[in-house]
């Protein structure tokens, strides 16, 4: 027998749960360290059996009571105290919904609808990547139409040299 089976049963073998086989006997002659173990944990068994628990204060039902009757004599809150509590909550609750779905909504006047268009309007210098992009946005339909003065040249050339 290991070991590691002894480990996992000596406090069911040291309380008395489970009596000790043949083979647990014969690994505990054998093994000093499991034997030096199982008598620690005897020893510790021993000392729970001796401890008793501690009785309870012969005054505590008396006090018991009496804190009852204190409490049950204290005058009760009106019914503002208990309305109050839940309409905080819900009204809470409420504000806090309100307060999501401004953030999150798009076009809520907080947040513009479209951020790049917003964005867009902002200038900037000529000969940045920006600054080239914005030019060709504005100036699409003027560069779309390079393509027409292209086709011009070549049947200029045609023309000029037959």
């Amino acid at each position: 027998m290991k070991c590691k089976r002894i480990r996992e049963v000596m406090p069911d073998l040291a309380s008395g749960l489970m009596e000790v086989t043949p083979e647990m006997s014969a690994h505990l002659a054998e093994c000093g360290v499991c034997a030096a173990k199982m008598e620690e944990f005897r020893r510790t068994m021993a000392l729970l059996d001796e401890w008793k628990a501690p009785e309870p204060s012969p005054y505590f039902d008396v006090r018991l009571r009496a804190r009852l009757r204190e409490e049950i004599a204290k005058p009760q809150a009106g019914w503002r105290t208990w309305f109050r509590r839940p309409v905080l909550a819900a009204a809470l609750t409420v504000l806090m919904g309100i307060g999501v779905g401004l953030f999150f909504t798009k076009g809520s006047g907080i947040y513009p609808v479209n951020p790049i268009v917003a964005d867009s309007q902002v200038q900037s210098d000529p000969g940045t990547a920006v600054g080239d992009l914005q030019a060709l946005e504005k100036n699409h339909d003027l560069y779309s139409d390079f393509d027409l003065l292209d086709d011009l040249e070549v049947q200029h050339d045609v023309m000029a040299n037959p």
